[in-house]
């Protein structure tokens, strides 16, 4: 039966499973499954929220997967970003199946294997645009399209229910930095055979017109280095913007400046891209920063990450005067080359306040323009493939919530405009489209070494723990008789400052040698006197202080 023949009679729907990256930025995962066969988009990380205390990244349950190894052809990465490849060495230690990728996204994915000692399992494949490839009954295709970072594709994926776009992070730019503009004609090629349903992103889906070249930043970088010709320049950007980079590097060289490269992200990026030529870089122009000693301060460029406010950051240690190699003062020109992700408004206007302070002058206006669609070019890409479904992706609900009302707007029905959550099946073709049911779906916390080791309960007692501090009673029973043969003492971290409050700590420790003498009078176990001594103990510090401290008694056998 040919491929034709076989995509007109489907056996069966083709399901749609996101396993995170909806109603969220970041953690992006979709499953794609039809009878037999699973291809997944895509294995991002989020980053953790501000209730997370000391988690350092979240990445996706994947039990579903793990479930339906056999059916799992292989996963298939939209374009290197962190929310997109971030999760692959942590969920590839359970799975062993092939990835796809672009060139410079599969150079960023296999610096992450090769730091988690996971190269020699992890089966990889490089793909180039315009190519499909087969895994199982489904077809996959890379489409070009641009980004704030070199090679993102969108993706054809074709199967014998329908042929479903999804976009990938995107934005329509006719003049971009490195390599070729979007490839329209492609999406209206697969436009005019019937697409079932359009996954497409909306992060912009709220702003109204288009977004603008990256070639725009480049030409306001040009009136930045030309208006401070005699100060030395920082830049903080993305890591991950390569083209960004590119046109700083190019702007530095036309006016005669070397450039350093600061934060291990950074460097480790444009290392692969240089290797992959994807990054341009003049000859004699980028130098280590302990040659910049050499350099006149006015003829320095230091590209850095931390434009975010990351509190390890490379900028984050400048700004505090903690960096080992770099102080930042007077006569420096500090340039943000990015906008705060929601949330991250704080952190940033704390490090821009810091540099103020040290003498430099920062600029953090219009020195950005976003990688993502705005309303004009998501109706285009509408407007070019005429999906019968509109499945918006990648947002909060608000943003999957403006798509969806710009498909109505292009004249999509109500009912064919389907909003998912993670976790959500939708099974469709071309006679229906239904949320069927429900897989588990959920963040995994990463501490350290500690994959999924840290839950809510652990969340929960280092909230408690950062409120109100901890008290620990210790106390020493004597084996036999059962009595009290030293202490309590009462250690307290985070409480109270213990110089401050002698009354108050000796009197905690009365109440708590009260109420393990009636404990032990009625013989009570050690299990019952920890829970006498810690309900005793709180009541009277809550009475005293309205504050609830973690008390852990601790008995110790004598």
């Amino acid at each position: 039966m040919s491929k034709k023949r076989e995509q007109e009679t489907p056996t069966s729907k083709l399901k749609i499973i996101p396993l995170g990256g909806l109603e969220q930025i970041g953690m992006n995962i979709t499953a794609f499954e039809y009878e037999d066969s699973i291809i997944v988009v895509d294995c991002g990380l989020a980053f953790p929220a501000d209730d997370m205390l000391g988690v350092d990244l979240v990445i996706p349950d994947v039990t579903y997967l793990k479930d339906n190894i056999d059916k799992v052809k292989g996963f298939v990465i939209t374009h290197g970003h962190e929310d997109h490849i971030g999760s692959i060495p942590y969920v590839f230690r359970e799975l062993n199946v092939p990835i796809y990728a672009t060139r410079l996204t599969m150079g960023l994915i296999e610096n992450k294997l090769t730091e988690h000692g996971l190269m020699d399992q992890v089966r990889r494949k490089v793909v180039r645009f315009g190519q499909i490839i087969t895994l199982g009954s489904i077809r996959v295709e890379f489409i070009r399209t641009n980004h704030s970072i070199v090679d993102a594709a969108a993706l054809a994926i074709y199967s014998p229910a329908g042929t479903v776009i999804h976009t990938g992070d995107f934005k329509v730019d006719y003049t971009p930095v490195f390599g070729d503009a979007i490839d329209l004609q492609r999406f209206a090629e697969i436009g005019r055979k019937g697409v079932l349903a359009l996954l497409c992103d909306s992060t912009n889906a709220e702003r109204p017109g288009f977004t603008p070249s990256e070639k725009t930043v480049g030409k306001i970088f040009n009136t930045l280095f030309d208006e401070h010709r005699n100060t030395r320049i920082f830049v903080a950007t993305f890591a991950s913007n390569v083209d960004r980079v590119q046109q700083i590097i190019n702007t530095a060289y036309k006016y005669g400046r070397k450039v350093a490269v600061e934060g291990r992200s950074m460097v480790n990026i444009i290392d692969v891209a240089q290797r992959l030529e994807c990054i341009k870089i003049p000859e004699n122009t980028l130098v280590d920063l302990d040659s910049l000693k050499n350099v006149p301060p006015e003829k320095q460029v230091i590209i850095t990450t931390g434009s975010q406010g990351e509190s390890m950051a490379a900028l984050s240690r400048m700004a505090e005067g903690v960096h080992r190699k770099i102080t930042i003062g007077a006569g420096d020109t500090v340039i943000f080359s990015s906008h705060p992700i929601p949330g991250n408004e704080k952190p940033v206007t704390k490090i821009i306040n810091q540099l103020l302070q040290k003498g430099a002058d920062v600029i953090f206006q219009d020195v950005h323009v976003s990688g993502h669609a705005c309303q004009e070019e998501i109706k285009l890409i509408y407007a070019l493939v005429q999906p019968r479904y509109s499945v918006p992706v990648h947002g909060e609900y608000k943003h999957l919530k403006a798509q969806a009302k710009l498909a109505m707007e292009l004249g999509i029905p109500k009912e064919r405009v389907i909003i998912m959550s993670s976790g959500d099946v939708l099974e469709l073709d071309e006679k229906s489209a239904q949320i069927t049911g429900r897989v588990p779906v959920g963040d995994i916390l990463v501490d350290g070494l500690g994959v999924g080791d840290v839950g809510n309960v652990v969340l929960r007692d280092r909230q408690h723990l950062a409120e109100d501090g901890i008290m620990v009673v210790v106390m020493s029973l004597q084996k036999e008789s059962g009595l009290l043969v030293a202490g309590p003492d009462l250690v307290s971290r985070g409480f109270v400052y213990v110089k401050e409050s002698d009354e108050l700590l000796e009197e905690a420790r009365c109440v708590t040698e009260e109420t393990i003498e009636e404990c032990l009078e009625k013989g009570s176990d050690w299990t019952h006197i920890k829970a006498a001594v810690k309900d005793d103990l709180s009541e009277y510090i809550w009475k005293k202080t309205k504050r609830r401290p973690m008390i852990l008694p601790i008995i110790q056998e004598v």
